[in-house]
């Protein structure tokens, strides 16, 4: 049955999902690497689409910006709609000087001060890991391809827009205390949803602008041009 946010239907949506946040970024993908891609979902713009890639099914799905929209997508794919796998690429902003505009990072854990995962279930946690057979597959995939892997820990931050409250060094902070190598929005919420379903959770992300260099990259790259992430999402297939 449809969810409030969702039309598919049980049986639309394939066992993987990757997930942009970007709904564009997700219509892209399905149309330069599925086969067959059918759209399953235009509630409130979040397009979904299911094809196949080198004979084997799969969805591609936007997630919004921030934890609490891809908790709400990502909760009910793997609750509603059976999907096991979802795998985030997404954009990230560096924290460290060795990772350059258009880097593909793979999170080995996601850093955050978010409330979401006691608010949705009382946990304290506030580092959580993906699943560690996803990310194997995926370091399996990029050394396939021969795409060089970065792997770290990411910070998901609550916010975009930060005052200057906690000093203009708070990141520095992160990334020397935390051990966060990079910054985005969505990545903790998932691997806690993926991990109170017990499903599987992982997350790619190219660098789109660097906190050490002050380089960023446009917003039509960031539609267009993350690819390797993609190939290596797709790879594991």
């Amino acid at each position: 049955m449809p969810t409030p946010h969702n039309q598919a239907q049980k049986g639309q949506i394939a066992p993987t999902v990757l997930m942009p946040g970007d709904p564009l970024r997700a219509q892209m993908i399905a149309d330069t690497f599925l086969e067959g891609a059918v759209q399953f979902n235009s509630v409130r713009g979040m397009l979904g689409f299911t094809g196949s890639y080198r004979g084997k099914p799969v969805s591609v799905m936007g997630s919004g910006m921030g934890m609490p929209s891809i908790g709400i997508y990502s909760y009910e794919l793997f609750t509603q709609y059976g999907v096991e796998n979802i795998i985030r690429v997404g954009s990230a902003g560096a924290y460290s000087g060795e990772l350059k505009l258009f880097d593909v990072l793979l999170a080995t854990a996601a850093y955050s001060e978010s409330s979401f995962a006691h608010t949705m279930n009382g946990s304290d946690d506030s580092m959580i890991r993906p699943s560690e057979r996803l990310n194997s597959r995926l370091m399996e995939s990029a050394e396939k391809l021969g795409i060089p892997l970065h792997q770290g820990v990411i910070h998901s931050s609550d916010v975009f827009y930060r005052e200057p409250w906690q000093g203009a060094d708070y990141w520095q902070k992160l990334r020397d205390q935390k051990g966060c190598v990079a910054v985005e929005m969505e990545s903790f919420a998932l691997f806690h949803n993926a991990r109170v379903t017990g499903k599987n959770a992982a997350c790619l992300l190219t660098i789109s602008d660097s906190f050490v260099s002050g380089g960023e990259t446009t917003a039509e790259e960031r539609q267009k041009s993350f690819t390797r992430m993609m190939e290596i999402a797709l790879g594991i297939l």
